[in-house]
């Protein structure tokens, strides 16, 4: 069976479905804090171009966890994928939390793993 020449569609949740807990969740992690820090410096990037050390693969998990939150939103352009970071629509939502965290985040606190897979910010 030939494989289609199409990736599957990009979803792209509207503001009223963005709920905390997924936003939390998805900064939660180094990897996607730098993806968002990085959006916040430059308003659209190509996929390939994110200053991260992780396997293509682990990347698009990444990309859905931010995109399914509502934190980032993909479009194709022939074979490369841009990415922008959904800041109005984050902070119509839930006003001033991307920024509280981001800043906490840049003041060094870092997300500490405690004993049944919970965690906690730390500095």
């Amino acid at each position: 069976m030939p494989r289609s020449p199409r990736r599957p569609a990009l979803i792209h949740p509207p503001p009223e479905d963005f709920t905390v807990l997924a936003v939390l969740h998805a900064l939660s992690d180094p990897t996607r804090m730098t993806v968002v820090q990085t959006l916040r410096a430059s308003p659209e990037r190509a996929c390939g171009t994110f200053p991260v050390e992780v396997a293509p693969s682990t990347l698009t998990h990444h990309f859905r966890v931010l995109r399914e939150a509502g934190l980032i939103r993909q479009r194709e352009d022939g074979n490369r994928r841009w990415t922008t970071l959904r800041g109005e629509d984050l902070e119509a939502r839930f006003p001033g939390l991307l920024d509280v965290i981001v800043t906490a985040y840049e003041g060094g606190a870092r997300p500490v793993a405690l004993s049944g897979g919970v965690r906690r910010w730390d500095r």
